[in-house]
Order: C-alpha cells, then structure tokens, then sequence
C-alpha cells in the first residue's frame, strides 16, 4: 500500500503540478515575485581612469621590453644568429651549384647509367608499366619508406603540439558543439557531400590501385581520399564522421600499413642482397595483378597519406578527434 501524504506534502509532487498546468489552474507565484529589470552598469569618469591605469601599470610590468636586459640581450643575438644562418647557407647552395656540370653535357646524372637501367630494365625487373612508380616503390622504395615514416612522425608532433586535452579548458557541454564556427546544417552542403563524397573516395581508390599501371599511386590517391574525409567532416561534423574514423583508427591503419610496408620490403632486401630470387610473381604487365608487391606498397602508402591528411586539419581546426 502506498503511504497517505498530507495535502502540503501532495501539492508538492510532480503529479499535482502536472494536474495543475493540464486544467490550466493559475500559477501562484505569478504577481507575488519582485522582478527587476537590469540595469546597465553606469561607471564613474574616475572609476574608468583609475581602471585604465591599472591596466597601464599592469601591461608596463609584465612587458617592460626597454628595460628588460634578458630580452634586450636574446634579440640582439637572434638578429646576429640570423645572419650568420643566411650567410652560411647561402655560401653552402652558391657551393653546391658551382659543382653542378654545365647544362647539355653527357655525364649529367640525368644520362648516366641509373637512367637507363630504369628505361632499358624497368618493366622487365619490376613488371610496372608505370615507370615512375616501378622506380619509387622497386629501386627507390627504402627512399619511399623513409617519407612515409616522416609523414607519420610528423603527424605524431602535430598531435604533440596540438592536442586538447579533454576537460582542459572547457565547460560541460562544450566538447559536444563541434562546429561552433561553422555553418550548421547547411542543406547545400551535405547534399553536395553526399554526392561527392563517394565518388572522391572510389577516384581515390582508383588512383591507388591503378598506380603501376598509370599516373597515379599511393601518394596521389591518398591525397585524394584525405580531401574526400575532409569534406564530408565540413558537411557533418564530428559526430558522424567519428562513427567510423576516430584516432584509434588513424593509430591502427598508419601501423597496419607501415608495418606491412617495413615487412614486404624487408623481404625484397633480403632476397636481394643475397641474390635470391623471389617467389612473388610479377604478373603480366598491363594487368591489375602484376608489378609483384608494388600494388601493395600502393595501398600501404595510401592508407598512411590519407589519414595523415586528415589528422592535420583536425588537430589544427579542434586540436583532437
């Protein structure tokens, strides 16, 4: 059995309040509340000097620069240390260029013999169609693994430099409104990324796996797929685009690609150096399957392109995911 309330506890109940506003009794605190209006604060003339001198003193303090020796003595030898830098480094490149050989001349290292093994052997060693790729990711891919390392430590001080800690700096229920400063719920937008985001994404996968067939490859593609996440994030915000892409995922395809990048050629190396031939066919050339770990490196490289490009402009418009 439920317990008995007194007419003074009832009245205090939701159920009462709820009977009240449906048969539209009159509130009974209207007319019995003292309710003022605000007033716009009206300073006094002095007040507002003594105020402005206080600030003065304050901004005097703190950014005395004329009498602060420190300061004083790190910009004069900021200016020296600049151009000394601007002397050396143009006495380094004038160097560099009196080496160059004269325009037109047979021992360029455009005419030498790494040029013409690349022309001469480089469908036949790689199985690419697409020279320059067979180049990048065959001959030059410990070069390539190299500048996809870069991309991803770069990424990593970005997230160094950049990132928000959550619940610094913010109030409740801030997080939330990610696109503060943006137009939001632009119909004409989200219409046009709804379009186009798919298609961007398939171009983008396209450019990847035809790279060693023509232009293209990981690093074009990638760029690519990074444009269409970026787009689709501006149409959406962060609450939808974070179903499926948070930094968890960034951190697991970035080591995915990277490490399956390190092992593929780490296996190419291997039997490279020791004059072991590989098992992995090359295919026939012009085909989709061919070009022999070249379409792989295309995705590893992809894969880290586009994530990267897509961690920038995050970090540097909200500072986190």
């Amino acid at each position: 059995m439920s317990k008995k309330l007194s007419p003074q506890e009832y009245e205090k109940t939701l159920s009462y309040r709820l009977g009240c506003w449906l048969s539209g009794s009159p509130d009974p605190f209207v007319g019995k509340l003292e309710m003022k209006p605000q007033q716009i604060l009206q300073e006094d003339i002095e007040e507002q000097q003594q105020r402005e001198e206080d600030r003065e003193k304050l901004y005097e303090r703190i950014y005395d620069i004329e009498n602060n020796t420190e300061v004083r003595l790190f910009q004069k030898v900021y200016r020296v240390f600049c151009v000394v830098f601007c002397v050396v480094l143009v006495g380094l490149l004038l160097a560099a260029v009196s080496y160059l050989p004269t325009e037109g001349k047979g021992e360029k290292p455009v005419n030498n013999e790494v040029y013409e093994r690349y022309v001469e052997k480089g469908l036949e060693e790689t199985g690419a169609v697409n020279l320059v790729t067979g180049m990048i990711l065959d001959y030059r891919a410990f070069d390539t693994l190299g500048e996809s390392h870069v991309l991803f430590i770069a990424t990593c001080t970005v997230l160094i430099l950049l990132r928000v800690d959550p619940g610094k700096g913010k109030k409740k229920g801030e997080e939330e409104n990610d696109r503060l400063y943006e137009p939001k719920n632009d119909i004409i937008l989200q219409t046009a990324a709804r379009v186009l985001v798919p298609l961007i994404i398939i171009f983008g996968i396209y450019i990847i796996l035809g790279g060693h067939l023509g232009p293209g490859g990981g690093f074009s593609g990638g760029a690519v797929i990074g444009a269409g996440l970026i787009l689709y994030l501006n149409a959406f915000g962060f609450a939808k685009t974070e179903r499926f892409f948070t930094a968890k995922t960034y951190k697991i395809m970035s080591f995915s690609a990277l490490a399956c990048y390190a092992l593929a050629k780490s296996y190419s190396f291997y039997t490279g150096a020791n004059g072991i031939e590989s098992v992995i066919p090359l295919g026939t050339p012009g085909a989709i399957l061919s070009s022999g770990l070249i379409l792989v490196l295309n995705i590893c490289v992809g894969v880290v392109v586009s994530g990267t490009m897509y961690t920038f402009y995050v970090m540097f418009r909200k500072g986190g995911y």
